[in-house]
């Protein structure tokens, strides 16, 4: 009960600060909107569903390491200082990670309702699996991001780090991803995508599991 009154109040300080200065998501945003029209001007003629899918996903992947890699990284020593007497390890943990998660479901939303406005021709035939693949790339780039910056944190060169810890986590759950939305995009029964999602939920599952074993002993330092 007292886990979930702390993680509640730190998600509400999380979407308060973020409303106050909105720099990540107008960032984000303006970053993934001028990414998919350069592409446009770029690709106007494309006419491959792999690279459509590939493209959409490579764009995702930077706007997640743009938005929620900041969520240690950015924090003060002060800021770090208030969460660890205001809250217990787990409730930080969990806050950053559900806020990462929600405002990724929002960033890809709409980056997806543009990227097949831009793109209208290649719009997948199963949307609603492509949209799943979507949910839970969110919460995979959410997951592992948010865990690595917590570990680059405490470390001098951050960003250098966080890109050298994140690269062996994301590229297996990029692939599978790519798998699943392939499916979406070839028009594939959902029978043929279980395994890509079953996968994607055991990677998430371990990556939280291990994120609340590890994450005390970072926040004690």
């Amino acid at each position: 009960m007292q886990l979930a009154k702390e993680v509640k109040y730190l998600i509400h300080k999380e979407v308060l600060l973020e409303w106050r200065s909105k720099y990540t998501i107008n960032g984000v945003l303006l970053y993934v909107v001028s990414t998919i029209f350069t592409c446009y001007l770029s690709f106007v003629s494309l006419g491959d569903k792999l690279t459509w899918n590939a493209l959409f996903w490579i764009i995702m992947l930077f706007a997640s390491i743009n938005g929620v890699s900041k969520s240690f990284l950015q924090e003060t020593k002060g800021q770090q200082l208030y969460s660890y007497i205001l809250a217990s390890p787990a409730a930080v943990l969990i806050s950053k990670t559900v806020y990462n998660t929600l405002l990724m479901l929002v960033l890809t939303t709409i980056a997806l309702g543009f990227y097949t406005l831009v793109f209208d021709s290649f719009t997948p035939p199963d949307m609603v699996l492509y949209y799943v693949a979507v949910v839970l790339g969110s919460v995979s780039f959410s997951t592992v991001f948010t865990m690595v910056s917590a570990i680059a944190s405490k470390a001098g060169n951050g960003g250098m780090l966080m890109a050298i810890l994140s690269f062996p986590i994301i590229i297996p759950v990029l692939i599978l991803l790519i798998k699943l939305a392939k499916n979406a995009v070839d028009g594939l029964p959902w029978e043929n995508s279980y395994d890509e999602i079953a996968m994607l939920l055991v990677v998430n599952v371990l990556m939280v599991a291990t994120s609340l074993l590890l994450f005390p002993y970072l926040w004690r330092d």
